[in-house]
């Protein structure tokens, strides 16, 4: 069996990836900053200058432009930055206050690495089809 079968996929299933990543990830900014969906474990709406303020801004509008495909290596970068921080910070570092638990499902902190290693495979990757960087390179003539 012939892997050329398969490989031909990999563009739109990487599309497909970065738009089901973004849209997940856009939601943790929008509990930030607009409260919704309202899933009742944020005391928010966070003061915009705040570590968490800065956050929810990152992942709703960092996500957006993941999820339109919109200079897409260069913010998945930052944004797989941003859960690193999140994870060291945030889960694992919240051991020291109050004790979560070292391994990522009890601290909570395993959709936080998960993030982190898609944006960091699509700052890879790139965006894959169905982007506005597709396009603009289709545009300008770029490889």
């Amino acid at each position: 069996m012939s892997d050329d079968k398969y490989a031909r996929h990999a563009p739109h299933v990487l599309g497909a990836l970065r738009i089901m990543a973004a849209l997940l990830f856009m939601q943790h900014g929008l509990q930030k900053l607009f409260e919704f969906p309202d899933a009742g474990h944020h005391p928010g709406p966070f003061e915009l200058i705040s570590m968490a303020g800065v956050a929810g801004i990152l992942e709703t509008f960092g996500g957006l432009a993941v999820l339109l495909g919109l200079f897409t290596r260069p913010v998945a970068f930052v944004l797989s930055g941003q859960m690193a921080v999140a994870y060291f910070l945030v889960h694992l570092g919240n051991n020291v206050a109050k004790p979560r638990g070292f391994f990522p499902v009890v601290n909570g902190g395993d959709l936080a690495i998960l993030f982190c290693f898609v944006f960091l495979y699509l700052s890879v990757a790139g965006p894959g089809s169905f982007s506005l960087d597709a396009r603009r390179r289709f545009a300008t003539g770029a490889a």
